[in-house]
Parts: C-alpha cells; sequence; structure tokens
C-alpha cells in the first residue's frame, strides 16, 4: 500500500482544462424577475408620488430624516429606500454604507445592543470615490420592522438619538400600529398605498416586453386582479406563467391555475346551491371543493365578494360577513376547513332562504 503511495506521490495529476470550453460567452445569470425589474433609482419607483417628492429634495441636498415606510405588501417600500441609497452613496460605498436588517434575521435587544449600535458608532467620510458629494452618515434598514420585540425597539430609540449625526434609521413594516410610540415621533411617516390597476397593467406590460411574452388581455387583466395591488406577487405569477406556458400565450386560465384562485363558476355553484338547493347537496358541493385541494381562505375571500355584490339586503350581508369573520378567525386558529366553510355556507343558506 505504501509503495503505491509512494509511486504516486510525485506524480500529481491535474486535470487538463478544455480551452474550447472556457473561450465561450458567460450565461447571464438566472435572476428572478422580481429582482431583475427592481427599480434602479428613484424615478423607476411607480405611484408613490409623495415619498418620491420627498426622497428627491432630500437627494438634492444629501439630507435625510429618519423614516417609516408602511403598508401593503409588494408597494415598494424596501425598493424605495434602496434606490435611494444608491443614488446617494453610488455603488462602490452602498455596501459599507447601508446595513439592512429583515425579519430573518434575528432581532432581538441582543442584536440591537451589539450589531446595530457597533455599525451606528462608525463615523463617515463625505465625499465619493467619483468625487461626487456624499452625505456623511449611514443609512440603517430595519425590514419587517413590526416584528421586532417591544424591547428592542425601545433599545433602538437611545441610539437612534444618540447616533443622530452619523447614522439614519429607516424602519420598513406592514402594521405601523405595531411600533411603538417614540420610535413613531422620532421618524417622517409614510404611507404606501396599493399600486392602482392601471399603474400594474403598465408595468406588466412592460416586462412582457422586455421578456418576448406572448398574452392576451384577459390574461393580462385577470393577473392583475388577482394580485390585488400587490406588485411583487403580479411579477412573481406572471414568471411562473411564461416558465408553464413555454412559448404559448399567457391567458386567464393559466393565470388562475398558477394563483391558486377558485374558478369563479365553482363559486357561482356554491353561492346558487346555497339559495335554492338543499342542505345535502350543500353539503357534497363543500366535500367536493375541499376535495379538489382549494383553500379554505381562498374560498372565503370569493365568497365575500360575491356577496357582497349580491342582491341579498344589507342586514341579511352583515349576519354573513359577521360569520365570515368568525370563521377568518377559526382557520387562522388551525380549525377543520371542511366544518368552517359548511357552517358558513349553512348561514348564507339560512339568509337566503328568507328572501
Amino acid at each position: 500500500m505504501q509503495a503505491f503511495l509512494k509511486g504516486t506521490s510525485g506524480q500529481s495529476i491535474k486535470p487538463v482544462k478544455d480551452k474550447a470550453a472556457g473561450s465561450g460567452e458567460k450565461k447571464p445569470k438566472a435572476v428572478p424577475w422580481v429582482e431583475k425589474y427592481r427599480p434602479k433609482c428613484i424615478e423607476e419607483v411607480a405611484f408613490q408620488e409623495e415619498v418620491v417628492a420627498v426622497l428627491k429634495k432630500s437627494l438634492e441636498g444629501a439630507d435625510l430624516p429618519n423614516l417609516l415606510f408602511y403598508g401593503p405588501p409588494g408597494t415598494g417600500k424596501t425598493s424605495t429606500i434602496l434606490a435611494a441609497a444608491r443614488e446617494l452613496y453610488g455603488p462602490e460605498l452602498f455596501r459599507q454604507r447601508v446595513l439592512e436588517l429583515n425579519a430573518s434575521d434575528e432581532r432581538g435587544i441582543q442584536v440591537i445592543r451589539e450589531k446595530v449600535k457597533t455599525f451606528a458608532q462608525l463615523t463617515a467620510a463625505g465625499s465619493r470615490s467619483d468625487g461626487k458629494h456624499c452625505p456623511p452618515f449611514k443609512i440603517i434598514i430595519l425590514d419587517e420592522a413590526d416584528s421586532m420585540t417591544n424591547a428592542a425597539q425601545a433599545a433602538l430609540r437611545r441610539t437612534m438619538e444618540k447616533e443622530s449625526r452619523s447614522t439614519r434609521f429607516c424602519l420598513i413594516c406592514n402594521y405601523v400600529s405595531r411600533i411603538i410610540e417614540p420610535l413613531t415621533s422620532r421618524c417622517s411617516k409614510f404611507r404606501f398605498k396599493p399600486l392602482a390597476n392601471d399603474i400594474q397593467e403598465e408595468r406588466i406590460l412592460e416586462i412582457c416586453r422586455k421578456e418576448n411574452l406572448k398574452y392576451s388581455k384577459q390574461g393580462i387583466d385577470e393577473l392583475v386582479r388577482v394580485s390585488e395591488g400587490d406588485l411583487r406577487k403580479a411579477i412573481t405569477y406572471l414568471q411562473s406563467a411564461a416558465r408553464l406556458n413555454g412559448e404559448a400565450e399567457i391567458t386567464e386560465s393559466t393565470i388562475l391555475e398558477i394563483a391558486g384562485v377558485v374558478p369563479p363558476n365553482v363559486v357561482d355553484n356554491l353561492i346558487q346551491i346555497c339559495h335554492k338547493g338543499t342542505f345535502e347537496k350543500l353539503q357534497q358541493e363543500v366535500k367536493n371543493m375541499i376535495d379538489d385541494g382549494y383553500a379554505a381562505t381562498q374560498v372565503l375571500g370569493q365568497i365575500h365578494d360575491c356577496i357582497i355584490e349580491g342582491n341579498l339586503n344589507d342586514k341579511q350581508k352583515s349576519v354573513i360577513c359577521e360569520k365570515m369573520a368568525e370563521v377568518d378567525k377559526c382557520l387562522a386558529d388551525g380549525a377543520d376547513e371542511y366544518l368552517q366553510l359548511l357552517s358558513l355556507a349553512a348561514v348564507i343558506m339560512q339568509q337566503a332562504t328568507q328572501t
């Protein structure tokens, strides 16, 4: 065995690289479209005019207050502050001057005391390598700040005050009510609105043109409808539809299948049985819906729209909506989907038969 090892020790066998293989062009990296089409500058942020106007003025004077961005997901909160930071610092200084902490990172009181405080205490120069003026402060972005504990938020308030010369904070959250009052009073608050349908459609069509996708008008309209003002969700569904279809046209049925939306005729059929059918038929229809794998929360949302637009009177609608609230809470607590949908459908049938 040793003789064999000695014989091979002097001969280091190196794999011969194929020059022809390395000479070809590099393939572009596969990047999710959400990242690929993320705004690179403030100008590209869609629909949030007030925030963009304030940030533009701040960037001109290279001065920025502490910020608090709140609003529904997918409306551009993180993209806006990252685009502003890129414009302020340029690509070289961006990594040194910006600390981004997400909810996926541990953000208890210890992290705030150590990581955030240490980064905030570092001083920053007021010039960039390309000669442009650069603000003498850093930015700490705390994404999904509403998931931070109250103790961590309380620890942050003193750091925000003490390090105001060298650091600016940007808190991003969905629910501003979960941020403690001392923090909200130290920040300029901006509400991000859900994107309007026409703005969303414009962005989606722009991506379709750049990616050379075939699409139908009904498909795009359905995509805008199911995404409910969340542009990130819309772009993700669009990419999934493009991968599923290949060269084929993106249609309404493709979007419904990808989004996990219950087909409208299935929900309409359930409502009709509630109005005219028997409890046995209703029981079977709910069972079929659950067996087909439709999510109860999705069914609940679509039934809500049908009831609101239906021809029941206001008192009947209020009784049904109250039951919907109870069912939604039970589903969130992990109750059985079949039983909850059946109890809701029974209340709809009871109210509908009174008409």
